[in-house]
């Protein structure tokens, strides 16, 4: 094999490495840091008085449409508080939610739920939802501390910030 045609190769080589490396650093650089509760949010929930929900079915039927929809899934993947669920991550009965309801809680506009995540590790989450007998919308949540066991400890977390919003697996 000539010099000549080992040198293009190489560049190409070269070439290809390069624009990978630099495709990395760009998306790197585009990561959104986590998403703060904005703060006339926080001084709203404060005031809040949220009732708690002790199952899914009693959540608004606006809120469990809006958790499947943050969800991605064609039914509410989420079992009731307690129930089993895929704990683990590992479908060893398919017919079980990945999901698991621990607690949840809503005022007149306003619904917390949180939830448990199967997985190794397993996770936590918080969605809030704006919610009205018209219309309901996802308004901010993300990832949760697990623990929290009552609504109140729940909206304490949200309000101290250790919940950490902006991610994108539900």
């Amino acid at each position: 094999m000539s010099s000549r045609s080992v040198a293009p190769r190489r560049a190409g080589i070269l070439f290809a490495i390069g624009a990978s490396v630099w495709s990395a650093v760009c998306t790197a650089g585009d990561a959104q840091p986590a998403a703060a509760l904005p703060e006339a949010l926080r001084i709203h929930l404060q005031n809040e008085q949220f009732q708690i929900v002790t199952s899914v079915r009693g959540l608004p039927l606006g809120v469990r449409d809006a958790l499947q929809q943050l969800f991605g899934s064609q039914s509410l993947d989420i079992a009731e508080p307690h129930a089993d669920f895929q704990s683990t991550g590992v479908a060893v009965n398919s017919g079980l939610p990945i999901r698991r309801l621990v607690a949840a809680g809503c005022a007149i506009d306003h619904c917390l739920v949180y939830y448990e995540r199967g997985g190794v590790p397993p996770t936590w989450h918080l969605a809030l939802f704006h919610w009205t007998p018209d219309a309901t919308r996802f308004e901010w949540g993300g990832a949760a501390p697990g623990g929290l066991s009552a609504i109140d400890n729940v909206r304490t977390a949200v309000l101290s910030g250790k919940i950490k919003g902006g991610q994108s697996v539900w």
